[in-house]
């Protein structure tokens, strides 16, 4: 089972989980997810690496922050969230909200990210992703980004509504009854939704920190992009003109939240492309 602790970093304090030891792998969740997301996948990643699997800002029991939900500065927070666990690179594993994250971090500091895995998410207005946008965005990003509109009228449904988002993301599976109460009681209250909404209230923000990242910059480290349902190979398309080394893969029948529908999967791809990174980084070290 990971420890978990709460670090000071970038003016807020970090809620994280850690487990195992060896070459350091981050783990970003989105919307609506905590760390928790990533209790199928912990576990077998801890054997071979230490695990490092945060709150973003404003989720779970991190910081409710006032601000500082675009991308640009959640990348600091998990920047500094390194340097203060005594980490100097990592592998980084990205999916829905923290994949923009993920990816400036890596544009940024590419010496900090070994290897990148992003899934199911997009990338600002990178061209790719017209079919995928042809009926409109997806109806929440809408809804979430009306200033005090979500919090507001969610109060007190805020279980049927986390419910949907993982019953749809499951394509009806659903999830473990502790992990839909770990998210149910992240999500709950005025602040909690306020700060969740603020992730998608920052996205036009985001987008700018992005277009004008890859205007000046390509993508060079090696990269694996990974899609289900709904994003499919959308974000392949929009990584595919700014990075350097892409692997893709489509997972059939998953949903959006791959390392809780599909885990055994998601594995599969993770295990030898981290291992790859590994053994590229033992090779640099003696060098």
């Amino acid at each position: 089972m990971p420890s978990s602790r709460r670090i000071t970093v970038n003016g807020i304090r970090v809620n994280v989980a850690v487990a195992g030891s060896g070459p350091a792998v981050l783990l970003l969740h989105g919307f609506p997810h905590t760390w928790r997301l990533w209790s199928e996948i912990i576990g077998p990643l801890s054997e071979h690496h230490r695990v490092i699997a945060p709150d973003l800002r404003g989720f779970g029991d991190s910081t409710r922050a006032a601000e500082g939900y675009d991308a640009s500065t959640l990348a600091s927070d998990v920047e500094s969230l390194l340097d203060a666990l005594g980490e100097p690179s990592a592998a980084v594993v990205a999916i829905d909200a923290g994949t923009p994250v993920a990816f400036l971090l890596a544009l940024r500091r590419p010496e900090l990210v070994r290897r990148l895995v992003l899934m199911e998410s997009l990338l600002g207005s990178l061209p790719g992703a017209e079919d995928f946008l042809a009926g409109g965005p997806p109806w929440w990003f809408g809804f979430h980004a009306v200033p005090g509109l979500g919090e507001t009228v969610l109060i007190g449904h805020e279980a049927e509504y986390i419910d949907w988002f993982l019953a749809s993301g499951t394509l009806g599976r659903g999830v473990a009854p502790e992990i839909r109460d770990a998210f149910v009681d992240a999500y709950t209250g005025g602040e909690a939704l306020r700060c969740a909404f603020s992730h998608y209230r920052a996205m036009p923000v985001s987008a700018r920190q992005i277009g004008e990242a890859v205007a000046t910059r390509r993508l060079a480290v090696p990269t694996m992009a990974i899609g289900a349902h709904p994003v499919g190979r959308a974000l392949e398309r929009q990584l595919r003109p700014v990075t350097d080394d892409l692997t893709a893969h489509l997972l059939p029948d998953c949903g959006h939240i791959i390392p809780l529908d599909k885990p055994g999967e998601l594995l599969r791809l993770l295990t030898p492309f981290l291992a790859d990174g590994q053994r590229v980084s033992t090779v640099d070290r003696a060098l």
